[in-house]
């Protein structure tokens, strides 16, 4: 009996960690003008197993899309994509100018300070499908294209 408790507790962790193997930081939204109806969320995504973000949500936005931005023919385009794959155990940087999350129809402008709650969908590889609830602070609208946090001074 003793053992079949350790193995069903055991098997509680390893359930709750399947769920908690997502880690979001440095999430920021950059800020806009009073008649701007759209902007851009950017952060760092790492999971543990492969997974995929499937998609994104927010109050502060009628429509989120995951986007993207090549070079095609010498102009720089975005376009949406339908999901943005997360290798095991590798940082993915959503960044200007680059993959990430943009917020259109906005309710009302975003300023410098304010915070953006955003839902995150991410399938892992399982084909399990979690939300992560996010929190990303409004950055001042001329915040530059890159932003290095790596550095300390």
């Amino acid at each position: 009996m003793k053992k079949a408790v350790i193995t069903a507790l055991g098997l509680a962790a390893f359930s709750l960690s399947a769920m908690a193997d997502v880690a979001v930081k440095d999430a920021w939204v950059r800020g806009t003008t009073p008649a701007q109806k759209a902007t851009g969320a950017f952060m760092e995504i790492t999971s543990s197993d492969a997974a995929a973000l499937l998609s994104a949500a927010s109050p502060a936005a009628g429509v989120v899309e995951i986007h993207t931005m090549k070079m095609e023919d010498g102009v720089m385009k975005m376009r949406q994509i339908p999901k943005l794959d997360l290798p095991a155990g590798k940082g993915i940087k959503l960044q200007p100018g680059g993959n990430h999350v943009m917020l259109m129809d906005l309710k009302q402008q975003l300023k410098k300070g304010d915070v953006v709650p955003i839902t995150l969908k991410i399938e892992g590889k399982d084909k399990q499908v979690q939300t992560l609830e996010i929190k990303a602070e409004v950055r001042d609208l001329a915040a530059p294209a890159t932003m290095d946090h790596g550095h300390k001074h």
